[in-house]
């Protein structure tokens, strides 16, 4: 499935129905007087969030949506019926936008949470109802009242405990592939990942949690350099953010001034994302010159106050001991984790 995480829409609440001018006709009883139904109400736009939708595509297709008018009263004292409510389902995490004043109008992160975002018109009053002693037989009623409309921007942020990030082809797709039942596409080639993935890791058979995998991300990203700066707002909803380094070419590359880069970028995209807590890999530990570089690599992130986990998502090794990291950062009491 193509993963859509921004639609716009042009959404529009029910009309509320006319009231009716109708007046009581029947043999032998003579001004039977008003009995004008009144209109019914229009129906509401409302959102609801639900874990079974992980996209925004089926909304791509459909930009208007619009709520059932009221029905229009009717003679005999006939009611007009209600429109129906136009319930529209998107992914747990979606914010919604106002696209003229970019207000945030609703920002569904729960499970079956719903906000009902456009109200249907009233229906308007039928004669019936301004029959008065000194205005037996009134010729007028209201009109329905208009209902709402508002061009929306939909933005789906992951609801995610831990995010992986790192350059391009540092192994984030494979370590989550490791760790969890996700299968995103994995080759030995930058850019591999083109869209975020989600993936529920088990933790010593009786607790869980969600990490979510992003396209690599390179300077100049939250300017629009490379494939991250579209889904580095997916990692704000992160609980704590994994840093995957790879330094099996330090000769050839600087992966400190890669790792000082990426978090620079972080920094640029937003404040909150930038402070976000940290835990570092060192991957695929299963290369030899990656052995090589270790202590040097461990040298550098310990004058900076920076503990490191290598890890293999080959061999295995490590994993059990980063995601122990990984589990003591989320289920730690706050002052802990301080």
């Amino acid at each position: 499935m193509k993963f859509i995480d921004e639609v716009t829409l042009h959404c529009a609440s029910g009309h509320g129905g006319a009231g009716c001018v109708s007046f009581r006709r029947e043999k032998f009883i003579p001004f039977g007087g008003p009995n004008g139904g009144d209109g019914g109400r229009g129906g509401d736009v409302i959102f609801e969030a639900t874990s079974a939708l992980s996209t925004l595509l089926e909304l791509r297709h459909k930009p208007h949506q619009k709520a059932e008018r009221g029905r229009h009263g009717m003679g005999k004292d006939r009611h007009g019926a209600a429109g129906e409510d136009l319930l529209i389902k998107v992914p747990v995490g979606t914010i919604i936008k106002d696209i003229e004043t970019e207000e945030i109008l609703a920002d569904l992160t729960e499970n079956g949470q719903r906000i009902v975002l456009l109200q249907g018109g009233r229906g308007g009053q039928g004669n019936a109802r301004f029959a008065t002693s000194t205005n037996k037989a009134p010729k007028f009623a209201q009109p329905g009242e208009e209902g709402q409309e508002k061009n929306l921007r939909l933005e789906l942020k992951l609801m995610a405990d831990v995010g992986l990030l790192g350059l391009p082809n540092a192994g984030k797709s494979t370590l989550i592939s490791k760790v969890s039942a996700a299968r995103p596409k994995i080759a030995d080639y930058p850019f591999t990942t083109l869209a975020p993935s989600l993936g529920v890791v088990p933790y010593k058979g009786f607790r869980s949690f969600v990490m979510a995998d992003i396209p690599g991300i390179i300077e100049g990203a939250h300017a629009g350099a490379g494939l991250g700066h579209r889904f580095l707002k997916h990692l704000e909803r992160s609980g704590i953010l994994v840093h995957l380094v790879d330094i099996s070419s330090i000769t050839e590359s600087d992966p400190y001034a890669d790792f000082e880069a990426v978090n620079r970028e972080l920094s640029l995209f937003s404040e909150e994302l930038g402070g976000k807590s940290q835990i570092v890999a060192l991957t695929k530990m299963d290369l030899p010159e990656v052995r090589g570089n270790l202590s040097d690599a461990k040298k550098w992130f310990s004058i900076r106050d920076i503990p490191v986990y290598p890890v293999s998502s080959a061999t295995g090794e490590g994993i059990e001991t980063l995601l122990d990291a990984i589990a003591k950062r989320l289920w730690s009491a706050p002052e802990e984790r301080l």
